[in-house]
């Protein structure tokens, strides 16, 4: 029997947090309708964190971690054989599937999408789940040319992805962060007062909540202009995780709050955007990291890359062949 090298979550006692391993395991068998492709790199993103702690109820163990990834496919239709290719999970791969932190994976024939021509196998791998969310969320609340979109934590990866995209669309995007780098400061602005003067009291059309702190959430609503709408992808995972809002303006304002969970699509539904998004990257108009701005590690060195990762300013990893 073939095998392969990979990371393996594994979680012997009930109640417990799984234990990451390098392990030998058996190498997937190509079935039909799918692909095997040896993999070149695969990100470490906070989801996949927050997998590894066990976080995920509906994770099965043991399992190969990693939802994003790049490589080349080396089974499959000779048509399709060699070529480079990009992917990322939705609600199957890394938790009720194996993930792509290993040297191949098994994936559905519809579930890759070309690597843009222009990135290399590490900048292609950082790209599925930052970009598909955000992709998700402006699909949601129906992001078009001309509006104006406040983007919270837009310094983190969903949020920088969410403002690439906005702009792309044709939106004035504004950046809420805590410092001085956006056009809101969020921390030392917590009522948000900046907008009143960016918008001149009109509100915006649309927020990208990418850090779902109630308090935060609750005023973001205050500033949206009439028929505007507030799209959030996450919520804390401890205290209080209610959002209020005030009942008399949001009805009458005929505004809108929208929930956008990855974790609903298959990995064929963010494929099909991973497809929409590579001719983007290829003609400039989206960028992707830039060369360094991830910390490569080898798949042997797996679990010191979880290890770093997890701790706080310990930087972006990924996990390259």
């Amino acid at each position: 029997m073939a095998t392969m090298q990979a990371l393996r979550l594994r979680k012997d006692i009930p109640g417990a947090a799984p234990t990451l391993t390098l392990t030998t395991v058996p190498k997937p068998t190509l079935t039909p309708g799918h692909l095997l492709v040896k993999v070149h790199a695969s990100a470490i993103h906070p989801s996949d964190l927050i997998n590894a702690k066990g976080a995920f109820p509906f994770t099965t163990f043991p399992r190969i971690p990693g939802r994003d990834y790049s490589g080349t496919i080396v089974e499959g239709p000779p048509s399709l054989v060699g070529t480079e290719v990009y992917g990322t999970s939705g609600f199957t791969q890394a938790f009720s599937l194996d993930g792509a932190q290993a040297e191949y994976i098994l994936v559905p024939e519809a579930a890759v999408a070309p690597k843009p021509k222009n990135l290399s196998a590490v900048q292609a791998a950082t790209l599925g789940v930052p970009f598909t969310t955000a992709s998700l969320v402006l699909r949601r609340a129906a992001c078009k040319e001309g509006d104006v979109v406040l983007v919270l934590g837009a310094n983190g990866a969903v949020g920088s992805a969410a403002v690439q995209l906005a702009k792309s669309i044709g939106a004035k995007v504004l950046m809420g962060t805590r410092d001085e780098k956006g056009d809101v400061n969020t921390a030392s602005d917590p009522e948000l007062k900046k907008i009143d003067e960016l918008t001149s009291g009109k509100g915006v059309d649309i927020v990208v909540d990418t850090v779902g702190q109630p308090g935060l959430s609750k005023t973001a609503v205050a500033k949206l202009g009439r028929g505007g709408r507030l799209a959030f992808i996450t919520a804390p995972r401890m205290g209080a995780t209610e959002l209020g809002v005030e009942m008399l303006d949001f009805y009458r304002m005929e505004k809108a709050l929208l929930g956008c969970n990855t974790l609903s699509y298959s990995v064929e539904e963010f494929a099909e955007e991973l497809k929409a998004l590579t001719p983007k990257f290829e003609n400039g108009g989206l960028k992707a990291a830039a060369p360094g701005e991830w910390n490569e590690m080898k798949l042997e060195d797996g679990v010191q890359a979880y290890e770093r990762a997890g701790q706080r300013g310990g930087g972006k990893f990924v996990i390259v062949a």
